[in-house]
């Protein structure tokens, strides 16, 4: 707790800091008097951690496979250029520049070394989220000044300098971390493991992304690979397991401190301190966009003996109290499905429609009743964990084409094992790949298509809610999945349906007049439920609204009009077009 209050107090101290690459945090500390003490360093560096994601930023996932009432602008197609904003701030990365150039006055190099690697680990991490959303970025290393001409008129510097330069911050990170484990500070472990993930990220990127001519995918790959080897084989972490596979997977998201054996690094909360997130509220109420699973990830859940949901005669067809029958146990450990309870009640709960535009309602982070009220959860949001880690080496692996099955049996397996679920065979995944996954990725080629596939099956089920859904579509290429129609559960006509087979009716979805169909949810069709054949089929989410995508710009986006206009060096990214030029 006191580790908490301590981040908060410091992150308030350095709110003043500014937003401009051109400001120093005068008014927060005076470089002629900070800087001196480890203390001094671990001070600053602790203001760092306010990058991070919030709790909403990693649980508020929208984009595809969990849908809401709403769409992005992104998917719509409607983004613009804008004015300010956009994304296109410094702020962060000048206080870290700050730290760096100061950090010299402290006389302990074994603390200057330790801090020193916090800062260029967050550097990395900062450039990093900013390659992914703009590409070509301008690398700074050091505090620009306000008659500094040169540096405030620079042009964007070449991606590949910019990843470069982040692989040699965290090399150092890795160096110079301490090796001890901890869930509320970078470690050594830490930088691997993001190491493992900007390069995993930039490697397929640059090799699904052929045209903008970036070489060096195989390097990177390689990188993640041998990031994520070192550590697997030295780091000590390991997947929860109980051995209780239909419960451990949903335990370890609802717990309220981190599960440290397999979280790296977490944003914790507190219900002492008053830290809140909303995620139960946000799962449960008609609040904040209604969020649920979309069908084809539904889908795309194995069946419990590993065979194919999707091969199954009429799998498109069947009532919610079939289709979830006999799956991977991660399904009834993401959404309420028949038995399901509330942690530490016994009274089984149906999904409640009113809280989800798919009928496929989640509980995946949802903790115990006494969290349900607005703004009053505090279970831990994981920023890295091991199972990540697990997902990158096996996809790093097969799109280099240098995967066995031995590589499989010490990652993919071991997920798979938690839940109970068979391993994946590398040779009869690539004899026989999955039609409908194919179909959602049609990019995806060569000897390794059916492991490749079957991957990105485990990382969708396995990191579902955890914010990677939208760089894995973007690094993959594979934005045509925004566009096609989201659906929800199934429904062969209008009447009364029993969801968890206890005999008792559940819903009624009916057209004109309200029927008395006694104690349940009563939805009406066109009002608050569409169905795609009128008055049958699966439930049609947001129908009326148009989806775009447009794979010649959307990738990458626009820089604000008025940083053009401030620095005419600043070029546009492809195909935005904002009048300056």
């Amino acid at each position: 707790m006191k580790k908490i209050l301590y981040l908060l107090f410091v992150g308030l101290v350095f709110t003043a800091c500014g937003d401009q690459l051109d400001q120093f945090p005068k008014d927060s500390i005076s470089p002629e008097t900070f800087f001196n003490t480890e203390n001094d360093l671990r001070l600053y560096t602790n203001s760092f951690y306010g990058a991070l994601p919030s709790g909403e930023g990693v649980y508020n996932e929208s984009v595809d496979n969990i849908i809401k009432n709403s769409l992005p602008d992104e998917i719509q197609g409607i983004r613009t250029v804008p004015t300010s904003g956009g994304g296109w701030d410094w702020g962060n990365l000048r206080n870290i520049n700050f730290y760096l150039e100061n950090s010299v006055k402290c006389s302990d190099e074994k603390a200057r070394a330790r801090y020193d690697g916090v800062a260029r680990f967050f550097r990395a991490y900062f450039y990093f989220n900013m390659v992914k959303r703009f590409g070509d970025v301008p690398w700074y290393d050091k505090v620009i000044l306000e008659d500094d001409k040169e540096a405030l008129q620079k042009a964007r510097d070449p991606r590949t300098l910019v990843v470069e330069n982040m692989l040699k911050d965290l090399d150092y990170a890795i160096e110079n971390l301490p090796a001890t484990r901890t869930v509320d500070q970078v470690s050594k472990w830490t930088a691997l493991a993001l190491k493992s993930r900007i390069c995993f990220y930039e490697g397929t990127f640059r090799k699904y992304h052929t045209e903008f001519n970036l070489s060096g995918w195989e390097s990177l790959l390689d990188q993640s690979i041998a990031a994520s080897e070192q550590l697997i084989a030295n780091s000590g972490y390991a997947l929860y397991s109980t051995g209780n596979a239909s419960k451990d997977y949903l335990n370890l998201f609802a717990s309220i401190s981190p599960i440290a054996t397999e979280v790296i690094l977490a944003r914790q909360f507190s219900d002492a301190l008053q830290i809140y997130h909303n995620v139960n509220y946000y799962t449960m109420t008609a609040s904040y966009g209604r969020p649920g699973l979309e069908k084809r990830l539904v889908n795309s859940y194995l069946m419990a003996d590993g065979s194919r949901f999707t091969d199954r005669p009429g799998y498109d067809k069947m009532l919610f109290i079939d289709e979830v029958k006999n799956r991977d146990a991660r399904l009834a450990q993401t959404i309420r499905t028949p038995g399901y309870t509330r942690i530490g009640e016994s009274t089984t709960l149906v999904p409640e429609f009113g809280s989800t535009v798919s009928g496929y309602q989640l509980i995946k982070f949802v903790a115990g009743t006494q969290y349900d009220t607005y703004e009053k959860a505090c279970n831990s949001m994981p920023i890295f964990r091991y199972a990540e880690i697990l997902l990158n080496y096996a996809e790093a692996k097969a799109e280099r084409g240098t995967l066995t099955q031995a590589d499989l049996d010490k990652s993919i397996t071991l997920v798979r094992t938690r839940v109970g679920m068979p391993k994946l065979e590398l040779a009869k995944a690539n004899a026989d790949p999955d039609p409908y996954l194919a179909n959602l990725y049609p990019a995806v080629s060569g000897s390794n298509k059916g492991v490749i596939l079957e991957i990105r099956r485990e990382r969708g089920v396995e990191l579902v809610m955890e914010n990677f859904r939208w760089d894995d579509v973007m690094r993959w290429k594979a934005a045509s999945v925004f566009t096609e129609q989201f659906k929800g559960m199934y429904f062969p006509s209008v009447g009364t349906y029993d969801l968890d087979g206890d005999g008792k009716m559940d819903i009624c979805i009916y057209k004109d007049t309200k029927p008395d169909a006694g104690n349940v949810q009563y939805l009406k069709l066109k009002s608050d439920i569409t169905l795609e054949n009128g008055e049958s089929g699966n439930i049609v989410v947001n129908p009326q609204i148009k989806k775009k995508w447009d794979d010649t710009k959307d990738y990458l986006y626009p820089i604000p009009i008025q940083e053009r206009l401030l620095n005419l060096n600043l070029t546009q990214n492809p195909g935005w077009k904002d009048g300056i030029d």
